[in-house]
Order: structure tokens, then C-alpha cells, then sequence
């Protein structure tokens, strides 16, 4: 799948469902009428991600502050998962892809085999994306501030 394959701004968002780190559902689907922030990231405990997922966790009362929806997806397991939420503190849900499955529906594939890339995508509360931030190399992670600002404006 190309680029121009994967969903762009202003397409609905491809639904899914994928396990959290404890072990439950969560589905797209279910989250109409918020907007939805997905955080693809290529793994746990490692250096770059955990700065990712700790500096979201900085500023979740920013993120919160939004009412949307933030998750962080990767194809690390539930446990990994489990493990690296409670070893950092960290205040969003992280969704299991070990098949990458979802991220190749959106287009998130890393030029590291097996991984994802660094990703953003915000969806309004409609199912559109309204925001696409897909970073095949991953080296720098996206500022907390535009994807607040992302949140925002899908909110209009």
C-alpha cells in the first residue's frame, strides 16, 4: 500500500479494535462524537518513544483539557504495554497492533521492518481524519503543542 492508499485528511477513518494494556477492547468505532487522537509509536522503552509517551504525559492536562480521546498504539504485547504505562506513569491508554495490522490500514509503516513510524492522526468526533502526521523514520517526535493544536481545530 502507498501513500495515496492510506487514508488522507478529510477520509473516514479506517475502524479497528485492538486490546489495551489490560487486556480489553477498544474500538473506534465506539468513540463517535469525540474526536480521537491516535499515537503510533514504534516501541515501548525505547529511547525516543519513551521521551514521546513521557512528554504526553507531561502535558495531559493540556491533552485532557481538549476532551479527546488519546491513545498510543504499537506492536509491542498487552503485557509490554502493562509495563511500560506503570514503569512511566502513563495517564493514556496504549492499544496492542502485534500484527500491524492497523498500522498498515493507516498507512504508519516505518522504514524499520516490523515496526510502525511515528505517527499522529486526529479524528473528529464524525470519524474524519482531520489531521496526518506519519513519520517513516521516527528520529523526531511530533511537538505536543501541534497535536493540541490538531485537537482544536478537529473540535470545529
Amino acid at each position: 500500500m502507498s501513500k495515496q492508499d492510506s487514508p488522507q485528511v478529510g477520509a473516514a477513518a479506517p475502524d479497528f479494535t485492538l486490546k489495551d494494556g489490560n487486556g480489553n477492547d477498544w474500538r473506534l468505532g465506539d468513540k463517535r462524537g469525540a474526536v480521537v487522537v491516535l499515537l503510533f509509536y514504534p516501541g515501548d522503552e525505547t529511547p525516543i518513544c519513551t521521551r514521546q509517551m513521557c512528554s504526553v504525559r507531561d502535558r495531559w492536562e493540556d491533552y485532557s483539557a481538549t476532551g479527546a480521546e488519546v491513545v498510543g498504539l504499537s506492536t509491542d504485547s498487552v503485557e509490554s504495554h502493562q509495563k511500560f504505562a506503570e514503569h512511566h506513569e502513563l495517564p493514556l491508554r496504549l492499544l496492542s497492533d502485534e500484527s500491524g495490522e492497523v498500522a498498515n490500514l493507516y498507512g504508519a509503516r516505518s522504514l524499520i521492518p516490523g515496526k510502525v513510524a511515528r505517527s499522529v492522526f486526529v479524528i473528529d468526533a464524525k470519524g474524519v481524519i482531520r489531521y496526518r502526521d506519519v513519520r517513516p523514520l521516527g528520529l523526531f517526535r511530533p511537538k505536543d503543542d501541534e497535536v493540541i493544536k490538531a485537537i482544536e481545530a478537529a473540535k470545529q
